[in-house]
């Protein structure tokens, strides 16, 4: 029972990671599913954005003026990848890799050559929006459920306008939007900005949430990010179309990732294990799609035999 009871205790924790991850994965749901591109620039993104609200709230600026600096400085990441494939031609995967080799350096260079940059609780407590510490969980759960509803409202505004649908249809037939006049380089440019700047948007408020800025923090981001789009497509996607649901179940994805990653630590797995726990987990979770159409295809195949 004391065991149980521990667990639950782990949970909300939990939850505050799905949330921030969930809203990082919302951002590579937009290049990943809208635009059809594969984008390996969040796993740099995702620091820049950490990065540069930790050195601006470090510095006395104002938190939401920080947090918007890392959104705009994830739009730059966004578009610097967008360039180099719409203008030099550069494969989206390929491009993605180079900006995300590019922002190792920048983001070393926003932190002042530091790995790491912390923001300390006593000095910035009652500035950052979220805390890091534990008394304070149920507060940040309930600010990180606004900012995604918050999110997911402007986003689903923005692709029922004329330029969201663009990106829509750029996504789903590149040739047949050609055709009917969208300039499809720049709706790719934008799409791509839009998505790095939600994703460094994300890393800010989980510098917040970690209580502290680091190079090597977004490593393996793209894994959970699409880990996260994933399942939550596998089990929750396929019984609705409209947009904002989809959204929030690419949160969910995330959130039952985390579940599962905090009970397997809580078991007892030794931290050398957890690298490749996570690998495992990520490939279940991409895994499922074929296992529930492999299930699907023997039902009907036994019906037919019958």
């Amino acid at each position: 029972m004391d065991i149980l009871l521990n667990w639950v205790e782990t949970l909300p924790g939990a939850v505050g990671q799905g949330l921030v991850w969930g809203l990082m994965a919302i951002g590579l749901y937009i290049t990943f599913k809208v635009l059809d591109l594969a984008d390996l620039t969040v796993d740099g993104s995702i620091c820049t954005g950490a990065a540069v609200c930790t050195m601006l709230l470090t510095n006395g600026v104002n938190i939401y003026i920080a947090m918007l600096a890392a959104l705009v400085a994830g739009m730059l990441a966004g578009l610097v990848t967008g360039l180099l494939h719409t203008l030099l031609g550069i494969p989206a995967i390929l491009a993605g890799i180079l900006t995300q080799l590019m922002l190792w350096s920048v983001n070393l260079i926003v932190m002042d050559g530091r790995a790491n940059v912390a923001i300390s609780r006593f000095e910035y407590g009652d500035k950052v929006l979220i805390s890091a510490g534990s008394t304070e969980i149920w507060t940040t759960l309930a600010i990180l459920a606004g900012v995604i509803a918050v999110a997911i409202a402007v986003l689903y505004w923005f692709f029922g306008t004329e330029m969201g649908m663009s990106l829509r249809s750029t996504g789903c037939n590149l040739e047949m939007s050609r055709a009917q006049g969208i300039n499809t380089n720049f709706t790719k440019v934008f799409g791509l900005a839009l998505s790095n700047g939600v994703v460094a948007f994300a890393g800010s408020l989980l510098a917040q949430q970690q209580g502290a800025a680091d190079i090597n923090m977004g490593r393996g981001a793209i894994v959970i990010g699409l880990a996260a789009v994933i399942v939550g497509e596998a089990l929750f996607q396929k019984k609705t179309t409209n947009f904002a649901i989809r959204l929030i179940f690419v949160v969910c994805g995330a959130i039952i990732y985390w579940f599962v990653f905090q009970t397997v630590i809580f078991l007892g797995l030794p931290s050398e294990y957890l690298k490749m726990l996570s690998a495992l987990v990520v490939a279940l979770f991409l895994g499922v799609p074929y296992m529930k159409k492999y299930v699907i295809k023997k039902k009907k195949n036994k019906k037919k035999e019958a």
